[in-house]
Formats: C-alpha cells, sequence, structure tokens
C-alpha cells in the first residue's frame, strides 16, 4: 500500500491511524493492514460555541469562556484555581489520580467501552448503569431466543464474575433522571449522585410506535428487552394468533421465531417487498419467496387501528379488512434516547452529535452507539454501536482515537439468507444503470452513476461484498466494462477475477 496519505481509514471499524503508514493491526477490531485506505477528511466537531477551557484543579471542573470564572461553581474554589486546558491534548491512561468514568447504558456500546477502558487503564474507576434488572447482554440474540435457540443464561455478554474480576462496578435496575454537565454529576431515581471526571452515553435507543389508537392495549408490545421476550413468549402458545407490524429485519425474524414455536401469525409491511431500506422490489421478492415458509406475509398494508377491549382482538387494516389478533409485535424502527442529554443542554439533532473522537458538544462527555449521530449517520446496528463503543472508551482514559464512520452498508443473514447491500440501489435517473443477475435462488444487483459503482446488493452469496465495498470506495472506472452492456453475469464474473484499476 502506497505510503502517500499521513491518516488511515479502517473500512471495517471506522478507526483512524494518523502516520505516514497504515498499522499491521488495527488497534480496535483486529482487522488486517490491507483493510486501511487512505484518509483525507479534517475532523468535525459540535459547535462548543466558547474557544476556551479552564480546569479546576481543587475539584477538576471544567468552565467553558474565555474568561475565567468568579468562582468554581461545583467547589468555590478561587479563579486563580483554574488552569487552561488544551483541547488537542489528553491525559495518557494511567497517568494522575484515578480517573472517574460513569458509562450509562450496559448495551454492546456501553460494555465495548467498558472492555476498551480496562484493557487500557488499570487504575480507572469505572461505573457502568444499566436501566435493565439482568446483566448486561446480547440483544442481538432476542429473536432466537424467542425462537427457543439460545437459553435465557446464554444472553449476558459476560458473566457476574466478569465485572468484579476487573473492578467495574455495575449498577442494575437503575434508572438515569438528570445529567448535570456542569456539575460533572449524573443523578439516578431516588436521588444517587454520581460524580465522574468523564462521561459516556450509550443510552440506546427505544421502540418507535406509530400513534394507532389501541397501541396500549394488553397484547401489544415490542421486541427490544428481554422483558419483551418474556412477554411474547408467555402470551405465544401454539395456535395463537399474532400479528407482527413492520417487514424490516426485526420484524421478519421475530415473525419466523413465532411461526416455529406453532404460532398463527400474519407480517405487515407497508411497502410493497420485505426490508425496503436495504432492497429493491425483485431483491425484496426474492427473500420472500426463500424466508417467509409458515408467515403469512401481506405486503402495501397500512394500519388503522389495534382494536379490542383491555387486550388485544385484531388489527383494522386501512382497506377494512381485520385480521384476528391475540398479540401484536410492533417492529417499526427505533429512536435514540437523546431526551435527557436534550434537557441538559448538549447539541441534539435526530441523534446526539458527537465529533470524531464521540466527544459530545460539552467536554468530557461522550456518546457512542444508537444515541449517538456522527457527521449527521445514526448507525442503528450492533457492528458500529460496538465499535464506537471500544473508541470512546480510549479516549475516555486519555489515549486520543478518532473513528472516520463506516461505509454505509449492511452485511447481514436473514434466516439463514445471507445478504450484503450498500450505496444506492436504485437508477434514480437516466444517469444511472443499473445491471442484475438472478439464478438458483441468488440475486444481485449493481448500479452505476457516470460509470462508477455506487450500490449494489447481493442476496444468497455474499463472496463478492470485499470486491465491491473496494469498488464503491476507491471509485474505480468500470467505462471499459459498460459500454459493451454486460449482463449482471458478466460483470460478477469481472469482478470475481478481482482486476484493480485506477
Amino acid at each position: 500500500m502506497a505510503s502517500q496519505s499521513s491518516a488511515w481509514r479502517c473500512r471495517v471499524c471506522g478507526y483512524i491511524h494518523r502516520g505516514p503508514e497504515p498499522p499491521e493491526v488495527c488497534p480496535v477490531c483486529g482487522a488486517s493492514r490491507e483493510e486501511f485506505e487512505p484518509y483525507g477528511e479534517e475532523p468535525k466537531r459540535p459547535d462548543r460555541g466558547a474557544k476556551d477551557r479552564w480546569r479546576c484543579v481543587v475539584c477538576k471542573h471544567v468552565h467553558q469562556g474565555d474568561a475565567l470564572p468568579g468562582v468554581c461553581p461545583v467547589c468555590g474554589a478561587a479563579p486563580d484555581s483554574f488552569e487552561p486546558v488544551d483541547q488537542a491534548s489528553g491525559e495518557s491512561a494511567d497517568s494522575g489520580k484515578a480517573l472517574k468514568l460513569v458509562v450509562v447504558g450496559a448495551g454492546i456500546a456501553g460494555t465495548a467501552a467498558v472492555e476498551s477502558i480496562r484493557e487500557a487503564s488499570a487504575r480507572a474507576e469505572i461505573t457502568l448503569v444499566s436501566r435493565e434488572p439482568g446483566l448486561p447482554y446480547y440483544r442481538l440474540n432476542l429473536t432466537r431466543y424467542l425462537a427457543g435457540e439460545v437459553k435465557a443464561e446464554q444472553l449476558p455478554i459476560h458473566p457476574e464474575g466478569w465485572y468484579e474480576d476487573r473492578d467495574v462496578r455495575l449498577l442494575r435496575g437503575a434508572e438515569v433522571v438528570s445529567l448535570r454537565p456542569a456539575e460533572q454529576v449524573v443523578e439516578l431515581r431516588g436521588g444517587r449522585r454520581l460524580r465522574y471526571d468523564r462521561l459516556l452515553l450509550a443510552a440506546g435507543a427505544h421502540p418507535f410506535l406509530p400513534p394507532f389508537p389501541g397501541a396500549t392495549r394488553e397484547g401489544v408490545t415490542a421486541l427490544r428487552t428481554v422483558a419483551h421476550a418474556d412477554q411474547i413468549i408467555e402470551a405465544a402458545g401454539s395456535g395463537a394468533k399474532c400479528v407482527c407490524i413492520g417487514g424490516g429485519i426485526l420484524g421478519l425474524e421475530t415473525a419466523a421465531a413465532l411461526a416455529g414455536r406453532g404460532v398463527d401469525v400474519t407480517l405487515l409491511e407497508g411497502h410493497g417487498w420485505l426490508l425496503p431500506r436495504q432492497l429493491n422490489q425483485r431483491a425484496g421478492e426474492v427473500l420472500a419467496e426463500q424466508v417467509v415458509g409458515g408467515i403469512k406475509l401481506r405486503s402495501h398494508c397500512r394500519t388503522r387501528e389495534i382494536v379490542g377491549d383491555e387486550r388485544v382482538r385484531g388489527v383494522l387494516l386501512e382497506d377494512g379488512e381485520m385480521i384476528p389478533a391475540d398479540l401484536v409485535v410492533i417492529a417499526t424502527g427505533i429512536r435514540p434516547n437523546s431526551y435527557l442529554a436534550r434537557l441538559a443542554g448538549l447539541t441534539v439533532d435526530r441523534g446526539v452529535v458527537v465529533d470524531d473522537t464521540l466527544e459530545t458538544s460539552h467536554p468530557n462527555v461522550f456518546a457512542a452507539g444508537d444515541v449517538a449521530e456522527h457527521r449527521g449517520v445514526i448507525y442503528g446496528i450492533w457492528g458500529p454501536s460496538q465499535h464506537q463503543g471500544s473508541i470512546a472508551g480510549l479516549n475516555m482514559v486519555g489515549i486520543r482515537t478518532e473513528f472516520g464512520g463506516i461505509p454505509r452498508s449492511n452485511t447481514l443473514k436473514v434466516l439463514g439468507v445471507d445478504l450484503f447491500s450498500i450505496g444506492r440501489i436504485t437508477a434514480e435517473d437516466g444517469s444511472f444503470e443499473a445491471i442484475d443477475r438472478h439464478r438458483d435462488g441468488r440475486y444481485s444487483r449493481f448500479v452505476f452513476h457516470d460509470n462508477y459503482l455506487v450500490g449494489a446488493i447481493l442476496l444468497g452469496d455474499t463472496t463478492l461484498t470485499a470486491r465491491v465495498k473496494s469498488a464503491i470506495e476507491r471509485r474505480e472506472d468500470f467505462s471499459r466494462e459498460l459500454q459493451n452492456g454486460p449482463n449482471g453475469e458478466q460483470f460478477a464474473a469481472h469482478l470475481s477475477a478481482g482486476s484493480e484499476r485506477a
């Protein structure tokens, strides 16, 4: 790899390495040297208003402003107790006194941050706050738990002893009710206050529930937590009738899990095909042919009302049709848990806005995972959340590490079917060209704009994933291949050959 760049981005996790050559191995995700690409964008930071920062040497409170405060608002120290803080510098891990680090949220972003912190620093005082009563767990496995493929004891990311062995204070069943960045305090329900030097918001997201009339009836739920899964299992006896609203990944996997339990399942999708965010119509239809066994799939369906008395009895569609239901599971997306951050005065757009170090608009407050918005993107999926958590953890102990973003792609296994989707998957006007192939239950689509590959779908066979990502990210010119009007088979064969172009 040529050494013409002073910065390199890992294509897998977004970690940015600065230096004349990429590292042999990514320190965040373990990817090899070949997964790094030249990186030239300047870091972008949220607007913090004031340009200067001052730290109280007594209590470590950080004041923002062009001038020193009259008195420290936390400990009352005089102005001469403040020292300037260089925003570009950071304390190295294990330097000085042990940092008090609080992580709010025990999903994969929060847990990855704790792992990263403890690996980098033996001295940091770590408190992990979880709203749920159990151990932090793999949310990805909730549909497998629902299907009976994994047991409850297999869900936790780490056993309880892991936290004890690493001197991590895990607060379970603890709800944060207030963030006070100026005082560097997190307040829990019941009045308990946690002081911190640095804080990570990894509070995740909550299910988006459209305002259907009747959505609060008994028997109507989402699937976001173990408690939700247990509630669904209790209601999903053999012969029960269930309606799943939403034909995305979660809705599809939930419907399949329940069908495997002998439940009579109807899956409603408002669009004309499954996974409308990742697939075009033909790909969605091919997927439906392979995965909806035992599920009644209804597309172009809009819900008017969830009917019943205290308990749900059915779903009324916009066209007047009634679908009987003993259970309704709503899987129509998520929304970041950014409410407390907004109240605390942090910059919030769709999520909590962060810079390339994952720091928010307030110094010493970071955000990662589903709650964080980086360069306008909320990823909302497991992989980026885990990588962001790891990078945020390093920054919390003073090891400056940057997140440069990850290509907006999806690599998934949906009910045993491999799927990869990246970029722009529709020919938006006459300047676009798309070629497709469909053979033996496998489907591929390649979308070009001005002779550059700008998007692709690989369904059933994802062996070309790395080659496609490389071609898009490096802006390979395929004008020679396109001038002869290749079909999908020819172009896939060309990519398989691994030809490299400038």
